[in-house]
Order: C-alpha cells, then sequence, then structure tokens
C-alpha cells in the first residue's frame, strides 16, 4: 500500500518541485531585469532570433488558418443562409483565439526548442559554470534576454498573424466563394472591438512569458548530456505547448 502511496505521489512531487523551480527562475529573472547593465545588443539579437525568424512560418500557418476557417465557416453558415457572417467569425476567431495560440505554438516549436537546446549544451559543457567564475550571472546573460525577446515579439507576430490571416479568408471568401466584399468587411467593423484585438495580445504576451520561461528553464536544468540535451529539448517543445492551451483557456474564461 506504501509502495502504491509512493508510486502514485511520484508525479505530483515532481510537478510541484518542478514548478516551484520556474517560479523561483522566474523571480530571479524579474530581479535581474531591473539590475544594471541592461544587455541590449543580446537583448535585440533574441528579438530577432524570435521574432524575424520566425516570421515566415507564423505567416504561413496563419495565412491557411484564415482560409480553411473561411471555407469551413461559409459552408455551416450556407446551411441557414448566414453567409455574410464569415468574415466577422473569422476576425473574431483569429484576434481571439487562433492568432495569439498558432502564433504561439509557432514560436514554441522554432525558438522555445532552440532556447533549450542551446541552453542545454551550455549547461552540459560547462558554458554555464564559465560564467559565474567570470563573475557574470548566467541568469542575467542568458535567460533575461530570451524571456524579454519572447514577450515583445510575440504579440507583435501575432498582430502579423492576425492580419495575414483576415487577408487569407477575405481571400477565400470573396474571391473563391462569392461572399460580397463590402458585406465581408463591413461586418468585420461591425462585430471586431478594440478589446476583442487587445485582449488577444495580452494573451499573446504570456503565452510568450510561458514558452520562453519553460524553454529556458528546461536548457538551464538540463543534466546527462546529449541524450539529456534532446529530452530537455522535447519536454520543453511539449510542456510549453500544453501549457500554452491550459492557459489560453483560463485567460479566456476571465477576459470574455
Amino acid at each position: 500500500m506504501i509502495y502504491f502511496l509512493e508510486l502514485a505521489g511520484r508525479p505530483i512531487k515532481l510537478f510541484v518541485e518542478e514548478s516551484g523551480k520556474i517560479v523561483l527562475l522566474f523571480l530571479s529573472a524579474l530581479t535581474w531585469l531591473v539590475r544594471p547593465p541592461l544587455r541590449l545588443r543580446l537583448i535585440a539579437k533574441q528579438m530577432e532570433f524570435v521574432g524575424v525568424q520566425s516570421l515566415s512560418v507564423v505567416m504561413i500557418t496563419a495565412a491557411f488558418a484564415g482560409m480553411v476557417l473561411a471555407l469551413q465557416t461559409y459552408y455551416g453558415f450556407r446551411m441557414f443562409g448566414g453567409e455574410s457572417l464569415v468574415g466577422a467569425t473569422v476576425a473574431l476567431s483569429l484576434t481571439r483565439e487562433l492568432g495569439p495560440v498558432f502564433t504561439a505554438l509557432m514560436v514554441t516549436g522554432r525558438a522555445g526548442s532552440a532556447m533549450a537546446a542551446e541552453l542545454g549544451t551550455m549547461k552540459v559543457t560547462e558554458q554555464v559554470d564559465a560564467l559565474y567564475t567570470m563573475s557574470v550571472n548566467p541568469v542575467q546573460y542568458l535567460i533575461v534576454p530570451r524571456i524579454l525577446a519572447a514577450v515583445l515579439m510575440v504579440p507583435i507576430l501575432t498582430i502579423l498573424a492576425d492580419f495575414i490571416g483576415i487577408v487569407g479568408g477575405y481571400f477565400v471568401g470573396v474571391h473563391l466563394l462569392g461572399i460580397n466584399s463590402g458585406i465581408f468587411m463591413a461586418r468585420i467593423v461591425e462585430f471586431v472591438e478594440m478589446d476583442d484585438i487587445t485582449n488577444g495580445l495580452i494573451k499573446s504576451a504570456f503565452f510568450g512569458l510561458i514558452l520562453s520561461l519553460i524553454g529556458t528553464f528546461k536548457g538551464f536544468y538540463t543534466t546527462g548530456g546529449a541524450e539529456g540535451v534532446g529530452k530537455a529539448t522535447t519536454e520543453a517543445v511539449v510542456y510549453a505547448s500544453v501549457s500554452i492551451l491550459i492557459s489560453d483557456y483560463i485567460l479566456t474564461a476571465l477576459m470574455f
């Protein structure tokens, strides 16, 4: 009986321990964020890596998400003569949910995994320990620029994803399905409010914090050589993706 309870409680214990470590890492990053020096060159480099280099995959994902959404909603609304609402549905779905979530998931797969792999490699090759010997705090040097870059760039990518997704939906709805372009745009203006966009951007900033924090955490605490780096990278992507979806529900319930 005791062995069974120990076996059942082991995952809970591991979850609590890792959650505590993530919180402590976040608090440490906040502390070093307001302490000089502010490493602007490293922050700019990470912003380019997280934002600019993720642009193509985010744009492609958003375009086809908007196109598929327009196609599916048109077939559904046509059953009761509601084709005019396709534009508003596409825009609301993208700005509230699909834009922030898809952007965060794509950035997690591309940049979040790279954060874990890069920091994990530095950890197992003792480069992190070398920073300590040079009186450089690794949290300030390695983690703060990545977290700050993700929090800043994911909302910017989300804005672009929302726009490209709506353009993709417009192309399918108007040019392929024959919806009147004036009605398509008028319904977007009528139903989409500024709060829908700003709440989506708040979500995306939170998602950027999640993916960067989990990615850097998994890399920073990597053990076990090359095998450990691969395991940390996989766990970073899986845990961050699941956390983004869970937090999306919570934030949606609180905001809308």
